[in-house]
């Protein structure tokens, strides 16, 4: 298929990864590089993605053997490289958070529909070959009590083995809307006799549009969910 029109114009030549799609496919990646748990995956962002680049990827050839002005190709090849390798570490950055935190992701609802269908299959396939080699190199060579992947010892109460994103993580970010009531603090964390030694809730906190705030990733989760937040 011929992305241009029938008399062969270059000067019409539409690209058709669109630049729209494109700016999302960079929001994305920089949301999931920065956030310290795995977001929900774009799944429609990259179906579009993913359908243009190999539309864009034959059009590109075709204009090599046609042809056409070899520094034009070239800089059509270079956007086509550009959102490749946008896509490319957008994913790849996933596949590192699931490696990470496989046995928590599993776990957890929430971020398990999160993945796509693919990630699921790779999440079970990782688990089981991690806990094959965990079984064979060093868990069988234990004591009865400590061959758990998930405690430190059978009698401990949490799976404290099981590594889980920091939530406390500070990150830098900014909104375009004006957000007020942001709890910056809590203390719903800990035994409630803990509370008393606990220091006091700060004031809500406001962000204002364009401006650039290093706060703590737990204090604008849910805002991050909602695309109100851009990090960086």
């Amino acid at each position: 298929m011929d992305a241009r029109d029938g008399d062969g114009s270059t000067e019409e030549y539409e690209t058709l990864i669109q630049t729209t799609d494109v700016e999302l496919l960079k929001r994305a990646w920089r949301q999931e590089k920065a956030a310290p748990e795995i977001l929900k995956f774009e799944t429609d962002l990259i179906a579009r993605l993913t359908g243009q680049i190999e539309l864009v990827e034959e059009n590109v050839e075709q204009d090599a053997q046609s042809g056409i002005d070899p520094l034009t190709v070239s800089l059509y090849q270079m956007d086509l490289d550009r959102s490749q390798f946008l896509l490319r570490s957008y994913l790849r950055i996933r596949l590192q958070k699931i490696e990470k935190y496989i046995f928590h992701i599993l776990a957890t609802a929430e971020l398990y529909n999160h993945l796509s269908k693919q990630e699921k299959a790779f999440a079970k396939t990782c688990l089981v070959d991690l806990e094959k080699h965990l079984e064979e190199s060093v868990l069988s060579k234990l004591p009865n009590n400590y061959q758990s992947i998930f405690k430190q010892s059978m009698i401990s109460e949490e799976n404290d083995m099981v590594a889980k994103p920091q939530l406390d993580t500070f990150v830098v970010c900014k909104t375009n809307y004006y957000l007020g009531h942001i709890q910056l603090e809590d203390n719903e964390d800990g035994p409630s006799d803990d509370r008393a030694n606990q220091r006091p809730l700060e004031e809500p906190f406001e962000m204002e549009p364009d401006v650039l705030y290093f706060v703590r990733y737990k204090a604008i989760k849910k805002f991050v969910e909602e695309g109100r937040i851009d990090l960086f």
